[in-house]
């Protein structure tokens, strides 16, 4: 039976999961697997590259695997870009995600296999799919519903993100028990495997989505389109195969090219491109005076937003590292992985978003809501002051003392409430500042800010040498506490001009 707010007329209205459209089941079982894979292969994608050769690992210093991580992740934010244009104008959200989902695949498995050609080309390959599948299958979850729904749409999201969240907790648990306890290459197809299930039940029940995403939303001439998709896709596969040499080159020394280099070439591109686009918004997009305020608000938070992720995303990098070096992690003679910390952070998502979404209504309700600058200012001080605890961990493990597990769960659940504070309010900020025409292109700068602070984190953690921190004990502890200078002051400075910016806002809280 067609039920009111039905999109299509379709049969993604016919069944019911939790009271919203059967197609939301889908995505929500797709969305889970693809965050297994991708957050699997994060918890021990370090510990593989710095583990010693005749273990199983590259072998690689912490400076270079760290300064690969960030590139990585950099780019699985970045193409996300692309992805979401591909989908609009040549394959369509649906076959976007089906080619993404196969193509991350692909990228697991090879990183199964032994070898670092295999293991180059995978990352190539993840990176390629997550910027098809991950823009793409959000779109579709706000299209099952229909325009007088937005409770129920949001509320969909609500359930789409525990499902991300899901995948993220379970994930380090079986690749970190595979990888660190019997091979590393285990842990990178299980993965794999997660994917392909999440392959199969999208194609099973694919047709609860009814009509939705089958064709992309700005075809003109067929034919036209696709001789140019044709020319894209090899265009993507050979760039994807001669990135995968790039680093298969530089892993084995055939050329010296230093990925650390790279790292910091690229976040100085990155940075002016940003100047340069906002520059060309300003000039160009013919913006009344309230647009050009508001464009000025999202070029600032776009600011704090990469420092935020900055520190945020040292938990697959440096803190990752320090979870196996210098954390106590023995239970009854049973050693515990050291990626299973990673799934800390998933599991206070689940159960403290819940509660900010109830506290900020409550406070709304009493006219004591933070404005979003506040919020923005909050999620760095929360995230500095799980540095901090960092900090003092620190001490204890500069007088050659291991710490216990706590000191790294107290700090995920500082940075999880600064992510709760800052994370959904910046995206739902940008959708309300960004003039309609740009609404696309502001989100994409967004994605940008995260891409960024991502590249950022992996340089950062590059500073984390076991070598240099035993030939000065004080660059650990000096470490962090830079980290929350910078994440606490950033905090402090934006709290400082709320005002201001509030003023600047107009009427968006």
């Amino acid at each position: 039976m067609e039920q009111p707010g039905d999109p299509n007329g379709s049969e993604q209205y016919s069944h019911s999961f939790f009271g919203h459209p059967r197609g939301l089941a889908t995505l929500f079982l797709t969305e889970l697997w693809e965050r297994f894979s991708y957050y699997g292969m994060r918890a021990i994608l370090v510990l593989f590259m710095v583990d010693a050769i005749n273990r199983g690992g590259l072998g690689l210093d912490d400076t270079t695997a760290t300064a690969i991580y960030g590139l990585y992740t950099m780019f699985v934010y970045l193409l996300a870009l692309p992805g979401g244009w591909l989908a609009d104008k040549f394959l369509g959200l649906r076959n976007a995600i089906w080619y993404g989902g196969i193509i991350i695949t692909a990228g697991h498995f090879s990183m199964a296999i032994p070898g670092n050609i295999t293991f180059y080309l995978g990352l190539v390959l993840i990176v390629i799919g997550t910027g098809l599948l991950k823009p793409n299958i959000s779109s579709i979850v706000g299209a099952l519903y229909g325009e007088d729904e937005q409770a129920r749409r949001d509320a969909g999201f609500s359930i789409f993100y525990m499902g991300i969240n899901i995948g993220a907790f379970i994930a380090p648990l079986v690749t970190g028990y595979l990888g660190e306890g019997i091979s590393w290459h285990y842990g990178f197809g299980a993965a794999g495997v997660g994917m392909l299930l999440g392959l199969i039940q999208y194609k099973l029940t694919e047709k609860y989505l009814g009509t939705i995403g089958l064709e992309p939303e700005e075809a003109e001439d067929p034919a036209q389109q696709q001789r140019l998709f044709q020319r894209i896709k090899k265009g993507l596969w050979v760039t994807g195969a001669l990135l995968a040499a790039l680093f298969a080159s530089i892993s084995f020394g055939w050329i010296s090219i230093d990925p650390v280099a790279i790292a910091d070439a690229s976040g100085i591109i990155i940075f002016f491109l940003v100047i340069a686009y906002f520059v060309y918004v300003y000039i160009a997009e013919n913006l009344n005076e309230d647009e050009k305020k508001k464009i000025g608000v999202i070029a600032a938070l776009f600011i704090f937003s990469a420092i935020f992720w900055s520190g945020f995303e040292q938990a697959g990098s440096s803190l990752n590292l320090f979870a196996e070096r210098y954390t106590d992690r023995e239970i009854f003679g049973w050693l515990m992985p050291a990626s299973w910390l990673q799934s800390v952070n998933p599991i206070f998502i689940i159960t403290l978003a819940p509660v900010f979404g109830w506290l900020w209504v409550w406070l709304a309700k009493k006219n004591m809501e933070p404005s979003t600058p506040v919020k923005f200012a909050l999620g760095l001080i929360f995230l500095g002051l799980g540095f901090l605890v960092m900090m003092f961990a620190s001490f204890y493990v500069v007088g050659g003392n291991q710490v216990l597990p706590t000191w790294l769960i107290m700090t995920y659940l500082l940075h999880t409430t600064g992510e709760l504070c800052l994370s959904p309010v910046g995206l739902s900020a940008v959708t309300k500042l960004a003039p309609k025409k740009l609404v696309g292109q502001m989100m994409g700068i967004w994605f940008m800010s995260i891409a960024f602070g991502n590249l950022i984190a992996g340089r950062i953690a590059g500073q984390f040498n076991d070598e240099a921190i035993q030939a000065d004990p004080n660059l650990l502890p000096d470490l962090f506490w830079l980290i929350v200078m910078t994440t606490v002051g950033g905090g402090l400075l934006l709290l400082f001009f709320s005002k201001p910016i509030r003023k600047l806002m107009g009427n968006i809280h």
